[in-house]
């Protein structure tokens, strides 16, 4: 039996891999965008119909207008680096909905929605470029296929671990408990705060192409940890990384970003 289970997990690791385009990485990709865009498109619909979309003031233009140019940012280093049509079934669209929250997010295949409380935060053009680029990043990379993937993985693992243990009970409770805590903060947690530093340093090097200051990603997160009053779970507990860790990697990756801007024509900076 468990040779039929290892088996069945090499198989699937070899035949559902991508490649991320900012890395050059193979990436697990169990549910291919084909399926998942269409679905990402749908639940993106019924969100707006059931809440309050803003439309046609000056903070809803600015953040099309931010996404627009983050969206062509993208499409030029994608282009420039071998990854032409990459965007052919991306359906770009950019709303901002009436909601206290503090957040923004993009959905696979270019669905994008900024609340309009964290606009404060983004105190400006600059800090929603920051936002915009590091939620496109997730999209671009393909990040929200792969967290599902991981998913299906560690249930796929739960599954051969209590097939193993089927007769032995005791051993068997002893290994969900510990593979439950052991998978999600040795494995998914890791997992998903490597993407979020993945989406930062992407999404640095969009909004410099886009023509905005990546060093204000920095003092983003400034006003996002003092938002937060300074509360926030252990860095190992979390899905994030902390404030301080992401403000000081942004502060190191931002003039790579402008160089890489500077290869595509762009050599001034909004802030």
């Amino acid at each position: 039996m468990m040779k039929k289970i290892t088996f069945l997990f090499a198989t699937v690791l070899f035949l559902s891999c991508s490649t991320n385009p900012f890395t050059g990485k193979k990436t697990l990709a169990l549910v291919p965008n084909s399926q998942l865009f269409p679905m990402a498109f749908q639940q993106y619909n019924q969100f707006l119909s059931e809440n309050n979309v803003v439309t046609g003031t000056p903070e809803a233009q600015m953040v099309t207008r931010v996404g627009q140019k983050i969206a062509v940012a993208a499409e030029r280093y994608l282009n420039a680096n071998g990854y032409a049509g990459y965007l052919k079934n991306y359906e770009w669209e950019y709303n901002l909905v009436n909601d206290p929250t503090v957040n923004a997010w993009c959905m696979p295949g270019g669905k994008i929605v900024f609340y309009t409380g964290i606009l404060p935060i983004a105190d400006g053009e600059a800090g929603i470029a920051a936002i915009m680029g590091h939620e496109v990043a997730h999209a671009l990379a393909n990040h929200g296929q792969q967290r599902m993937s991981a998913g299906q993985l560690q249930a796929l693992g739960a599954v051969a671990g209590n097939l193993a243990l089927s007769k032995d009970p005791k051993n068997q409770q002893i290994f969900n408990q510990a593979y439950g805590i052991g998978s999600t903060v040795g494995v998914m947690l890791p997992f998903s705060r490597s993407h979020e530093s993945e989406a930062d340093q992407i999404g640095l090097y969009l909004m410099a192409i886009a023509g905005y200051d990546p060093i204000e990603a920095a003092d983003l997160w400034r006003r996002m940890k003092a938002n937060s009053g300074g509360q926030a779970p252990p860095e190992f507990l979390s899905t994030h990384p902390s404030s301080d860790t992401r403000i000081n990697n942004i502060t190191n990756w931002a003039p790579q970003a402008k160089a890489e801007a500077r290869k595509f024509g762009v050599t001034t900076f909004k802030k």
